[in-house]
């Protein structure tokens, strides 16, 4: 049986090492939780703010509370490797396998685009937008909180064009279709234009307006083409076994920092098809 752990830990002493405090509080050993500290499940709380800590000797204070969210499957897995795309020094832009993570949970981060940036570039990160976990692409990290503002900004405004492609069930009918239906009561906008159709299955390129949770999904699924391997919205259980089959695949607009233009798109062999 896999281990779980969800414990809250007061320190009693000044200057305890914080690797000591959780191996006297838990059943587990040091090197493992050093393996668990890098992976990011371990938070800290010093007066009224709560951080993520790796330090395996970092000294704590009498009255420190340590929180550990140790999950043995969650801690196991091994993520996909992102693909550096472009490195523009203050952001970044890579290519995130399905299956990685936009961002950490309090389960740790190591399968998290932020951290694995982080990792392999040696620079802070910042998450500026996301995709979903299921969802491969192109996505931008930010490097520092300047770029972090403006880039967010840029998305909140709607000055980043965004295209994606899906493969959905089915032979889509008409050649272009406009999607105007609302998200969680918010207002959404696809546009959907069919590139290719074989083996009842069609290739579709999306733009969307608005960046609605989960929005292509849902808009497709609800006039009946829901995309491959959506596991939430779609068949994927009952007909089919693929991953979901919906990817970013193109980003435009122009730099905050150099305002330059910005035109990044995935070749044809990174690309899913039919």
């Amino acid at each position: 049986m896999q281990r779980i752990i969800e414990q809250k830990i007061i320190n009693q002493t000044n200057q305890a090492l914080l690797i000591n405090v959780l191996a006297d509080a838990t059943s587990l050993s040091k090197q493992v939780l050093k393996s668990a500290l890098d992976k990011g499940c371990v938070w800290l709380k010093t007066g009224k703010k709560t951080n993520r800590v790796r330090r395996v000797k970092k000294p704590l204070k009498a009255g420190d509370e340590v929180f550990i969210y140790f999950n043995e499957r969650i801690l196991s897995s091994t993520p996909a490797k992102p693909e550096l795309l472009l490195d523009k020094k203050d952001y970044s832009i890579w290519l995130k396998p399905a299956g990685v993570f936009a961002q950490g949970s309090k389960w740790g981060d190591h399968c998290a685009l932020t951290r694995l940036v982080e990792k392999s570039l040696d620079r802070q990160t910042f998450l500026v937008h996301r995709l979903d976990r299921a969802t491969s692409g192109i996505m931008m990290v930010a490097h520092t909180k300047q770029a972090a503002r403006e880039l967010s900004k840029l998305f909140a405004e709607r000055k980043i064009k965004k295209t994606y492609l899906a493969i959905v069930e089915g032979e889509f009918q008409d050649k272009t279709v406009t999607i105007d239906e609302n998200i969680d009561g918010k207002h959404a906008i696809s546009h959907a234009t069919l590139l290719k159709y074989k083996d009842d299955k069609s290739l579709l390129k999306i733009g969307i307006e608005t960046g609605r949770k989960h929005q292509i999904r849902k808009h497709l699924s609800s006039i009946d083409y829901p995309i491959i391997g959506d596991r939430l919205h779609g068949n994927a259980e009952k007909n089919y076994p693929e991953d979901l089959q919906l990817q970013a695949i193109h980003l435009k607009f122009n730099c905050p920092i150099s305002n330059n233009k910005i035109d990044i798109e995935l070749l044809d062999t990174q690309k899913i098809s039919l």
